[in-house]
């Protein structure tokens, strides 16, 4: 969660949303991912509009998607896989002569 925007859910890159929207008689699905190192998805919904963006560092819109909340049948949020950090192995130290 952004602590600076209540409702604003952040992911890293290689993060995707799937977007499924119902279109009359057919469903369609939109795709927004975070493309580039440095880069994000934030989803956001307010005021019967649901917006997914692709931001920069910065907090730069770089590509931005909105539907009417009362259209989307699915918003399905896929993160990137997250590993952990290695841990350096254990090195002896030099014992005093």
């Amino acid at each position: 969660m952004n602590p600076r925007a209540p409702g604003v859910v952040m992911y890293m890159r290689g993060d995707r949303v799937e977007i499924v929207v119902d279109a009359g008689a057919t469903t369609r699905t939109w795709e927004v991912a975070a493309t580039a190192a440095g880069r994000r998805v934030e989803v956001s919904t307010g005021r019967g509009m649901v917006t997914v963006t692709e931001v920069t560092r910065g907090g730069t819109p770089v590509r931005t998607a909105q539907f009417m909340a009362n259209r989307v049948l699915a918003l399905v949020e896929h993160p990137a896989p997250r590993h952990a950090p290695e841990r350096p192995s254990a090195v002896p130290l030099p014992r005093p002569a």
